[in-house]
C-alpha cells in the first residue's frame, strides 16, 4: 500500500547455557536413555522451539564427548560453543590450558564431579592449580557444585579475574519445590563476588508443578534480584527436562511479567555470550 511504511521487529537472541550432546556411551537415568543426540538433533530442536544457539557441555558418559562437541561446534560456529573439560587431576593434563581456547567453538570449561572419586574436588586440593591458571589465561569455569557455595566464595575471593559459572542455581540433584531451595541463601551470597554468575538452567525438574511450574518462580526472582540480568543466565539442561524447549523458553519469556525489555533480552543469552566471549 502507498504510503505504508514497515520495520522488522527485533528479533531476540536465545542462547541456552547449558545442552549435553553425545554419539556414544549409556547417559545417566536422569537423562534421555537415548544411544545419541547428535549436532543435527540439537540443531533440529533449537529451530523448532525458536533457540538461537547454546553452549554444549561435553557429558561424562560419552568418552569421545569433547570430540563430539568440536566436530558439531565447528559445522554450526554460529549455533554452537562449548565449555569442554579434562582430567585436572593429571599433572600432565595442566599445559591444555595454554592452548584450550584454540580448539573449535570452545569457550571455557566446566566441571561436574560426578564420577566416584570426584566429589570432594572443591575441597581437597585437587583444583587449586587450575584457579589461577584459568584466571590468567582467561578461561570461564563452570561448576555443578550443590552444597560448595562457600568453597566458591572461597575461590571467587582469591581470584577475581577467574570467570565463574554457577550451574543450575546451585540445587542439589532431586530436589523439588520449597525444600528444594531451603538453602537458596548461600548462593545468593556469592552475588557479591563480581566474577560469579549463576546459571538458571534446569528450572522446570525442580518443581513438582505442572507448566509454568510458577511455584519456583519466586526463587528465579531473588536470584535475578541479588544477582542482576548481566549475571543470570537462561538455559535448559534438555535431555532432561519434563517439558518441551519451547516451554522452557516460554516460561521466561511469557510467564514471568517482572522479566522484560533488556533484562528480558540479556538473562535469554546476551549477558551469557558477553561473559563467556561468544560473537554470536
Amino acid at each position: 500500500v502507498t504510503g505504508v511504511q514497515t520495520c522488522a521487529l527485533p528479533i531476540l537472541l536465545i542462547v541456552d547455557s547449558q545442552v549435553h550432546i553425545w554419539e556414544s556411551g549409556t547417559p545417566v537415568h536422569i537423562h534421555r536413555q537415548a544411544p545419541a543426540y547428535s549436532a543435527e538433533d540439537v540443531i533440529r530442536d533449537m529451530d523448532a522451539a525458536g533457540v538461537t544457539g547454546c553452549v554444549l557441555h561435553p557429558p561424562s558418559w560419552d568418552p569421545r564427548a569433547n570430540e563430539v562437541a568440536i566436530a558439531a561446534a565447528k559445522k554450526y560456529p554460529n549455533r554452537l560453543s562449548i565449555l569442554g573439560f579434562f582430567d585436572v587431576a593429571k599433572p600432565e593434563n595442566r599445559s591444555l590450558i595454554d592452548t584450550w581456547k584454540n580448539q573449535p567453538g570452545m569457550l571455557g570449561l566446566r566441571f561436574a564431579f560426578l564420577k566416584p572419586g570426584e566429589e570432594n574436588r572443591m575441597v581437597d586440593g585437587t583444583l587449586d592449580w587450575l584457579w589461577p591458571a584459568a584466571e590468567k589465561a582467561g578461561i570461564p569455569i563452570g561448576l555443578l557444585v550443590p552444597s560448595r557455595c562457600k568453597e566458591v566464595a572461597k575461590v571467587a575471593e582469591k581470584h577475581p579475574g577467574l570467570k565463574i559459572l554457577v550451574d543450575h542455581m546451585a540445587r542439589p540433584r532431586f530436589s523439588q519445590d520449597d525444600s528444594g531451595f531451603a538453602d537458596l541463601p548461600e548462593l545468593l551470597a556469592l552475588a557479591k563476588f563480581p566474577n560469579v554468575t549463576v546459571k538458571a538452567t534446569g528450572g522446570p525438574s525442580y518443581s513438582t508443578e505442572v507448566y509454568p511450574y510458577r511455584n519456583i518462580h519466586k526463587y528465579i526472582k531473588q536470584i535475578f534480584d541479588a544477582f542482576g540480568p548481566n549475571r543470570m543466565f537462561w538455559g535448559t539442561d534438555i535431555t532432561r527436562m519434563p517439558c518441551t524447549w519451547k516451554q522452557c523458553v516460554t516460561m521466561y519469556t511469557e510467564e514471568m511479567p517482572w522479566l522484560k525489555g533488556r533484562d528480558l533480552e540479556l538473562v535469554m543469552g546476551r549477558a551469557l555470550c558477553d561473559f563467556i566471549g561468544w560473537k554470536i
